[in-house]
């Protein structure tokens, strides 16, 4: 399903996921992103900061891959992208109620608050709400 992607984006970000569609739902609900496309191996969810590509990870590389529930952070990882998003408190109970992990306390920075929160598969992103 194709909807409407005739302007590219300024920026986007690719997340590999084992449950393309539970992962995918999650970034939608939690950024009020939009799935302008959907096929069996990908998603792409676009809205007012970006793109983000949900990519199923492919069945030779998924095998030994297992993903707990509640997911268990992965803090290994080499990246850590974050998120514009418009209210964080409602961000962080639709993360929660999706399959999230809340990842500490907000905290400041400087024109924004943020959180970090894992997604279903244990991928930690941070969500910012920057100041009005």
């Amino acid at each position: 399903m194709l909807i409407n992607m005739t302007t590219p984006s300024p920026t986007g970000f690719v997340i590999y996921a084992l449950e393309l569609h539970t992962v995918a739902r999650f970034y939608a609900r939690v950024l009020l992103a939009k799935i302008v496309h959907a096929d069996a191996t990908h998603q792409i969810l676009a809205w007012d900061a970006g793109e983000l590509v949900v990519h199923a990870i492919p069945p030779e590389y998924a095998r030994g891959i297992q993903i707990q529930t509640p997911p268990v952070p992965r803090e290994e990882q080499a990246i850590k992208p974050w998120f514009k998003v418009k209210h964080l408190l409602d961000a962080r109970w639709t993360t929660e109620f999706c399959g999230g992990v809340v990842c500490g306390e907000v905290w400041s920075g400087d024109g924004y608050k943020a959180l970090d929160v894992c997604d279903p598969e244990g991928n930690v992103v941070q969500l910012r709400e920057h100041d009005h």
